[in-house]
């Protein structure tokens, strides 16, 4: 494998002079990037999947939806359809993708839409919804066609950009100066308990611009819940669960459930796959064979969108699923610093488009 890693190399340069290229071209003015008269915050990273982007979007979600009419706008990665579209009472994670129809589920007041062509989905989503007041540009950190008012940064604490390399010899999508365009950047998924000293570390080490802001957050699992019902989900200690899950890093969640049951399991997918009834099959085996008398399947909560596409099948193999949620927590008491660093920036664009 390392001598594999050493060979692939050369492509890495050569990938990232590619992107070095374009990035310099929209710096020049080469290429254009369109700005918006309503606030406009993307939230992205560096890297290659796995920095828990989903739940600091569920976090300014939280935030700002009972303040101002919120929209989200993302590709919609992996989704089984095309070009624009708008989430209603009908959609599912093939229609628009597993992340928006977590926002569409758990944030049913605010607009939720997927769009290729960000550029062009803007518009398209404020003529559907008029109201609009903010966009929150999900996994948009590289899609340079659009200027955010906002560029929030996010780098996961076990892989900090820092540390990292373009692919594929490493795991990000440009060189490590692309955070430069960023205005806050977050270390995400770091210790609960990490120390001062270590976070003057890593600030040392990021080395922040003058302008850009410095924000550490941990991840919080929350409890258990049924898939299909919703209800709580009550199991003790002992059992033996099954990790079934298709996400870019399952690390973390893992290392919670070992944390709170003695019998751990993973079963691993794609990230972002999609469940066939095979695979259906393939858990509840999975969990059958496991060893002790009381066994559960957990999964996270996106995908828990996926598999609720054959829900039909796991009601007829009589398999209960359970959903581990999570939320971001901003550490060193920062949750307010980081609030009024967004609100601030909303206020002082809000007004123009108001007028």
């Amino acid at each position: 494998m390392k001598y594999l890693k050493i060979l692939l190399y050369p492509f890495s340069l050569l990938y990232g002079l590619v992107m070095w290229l374009r990035n310099r071209f929209y710096d020049k003015g080469l290429l254009t990037a369109v700005e918006f008269d309503i606030p406009v915050i993307a939230a992205g990273n560096l890297s290659v999947g796995g920095t828990g982007k989903t739940p600091h979007v569920e976090y300014m979600i939280r935030l700002l939806k009972d303040h101002l009419k919120v929209a989200t706008l993302s590709r919609g990665y992996n989704r089984r359809t095309s070009g624009y579209l708008l989430a209603d009472e009908k959609s599912t994670a093939a229609d628009i993708g597993d992340e928006p129809m977590q926002f569409h589920d758990k944030f049913p007041d605010i607009s939720v839409c997927v769009g290729e062509e960000r550029m062009l989905a803007i518009p398209q989503l404020l003529g559907d919804e008029p109201d609009t007041q903010v966009v929150l540009l999900d996994d948009a950190f590289q899609h340079r066609s659009i200027k955010p008012g906002l560029n929030i940064m996010i780098t996961d604490y076990s892989r900090l950009f820092t540390r990292d390399h373009v692919v594929p010899f490493g795991r990000l999508r440009e060189g490590r100066k692309g955070y430069h365009r960023a205005d806050c950047i977050i270390v995400s998924k770091c210790p609960p308990a990490m120390s001062v000293a270590e976070k003057q570390a890593l600030e040392k080490e990021i080395n922040p611009l003058p302008h850009q802001r410095l924000f550490f957050t941990t991840l919080q699992y929350g409890a258990l819940s049924d898939m299909i019902t919703h209800q709580p989900v009550e199991i003790t200690p002992s059992v033996t669960v099954l990790l079934a899950c298709g996400i870019a890093r399952p690390e973390p969640l893992l290392d919670e459930l070992k944390r709170r049951y003695e019998s751990v399991y993973l079963l691993s997918f794609p990230d972002h796959y999609y469940y066939t009834e095979k695979d259906i099959l393939k858990i509840k085996k999975e969990c059958s064979d496991l060893p002790g008398p009381e066994k559960i399947v957990i999964t996270t909560e996106k995908d828990a969108v996926r598999l609720h596409l054959l829900k039909g099948m796991l009601a007829e193999q009589n398999l209960q699923i359970a959903v581990m949620p999570v939320e971001v927590a901003f550490l060193f008491g920062e949750a307010e610093l980081f609030n009024n660093f967004i609100f601030d920036y909303i206020a002082r664009h809000l007004p123009a488009y108001g007028q």
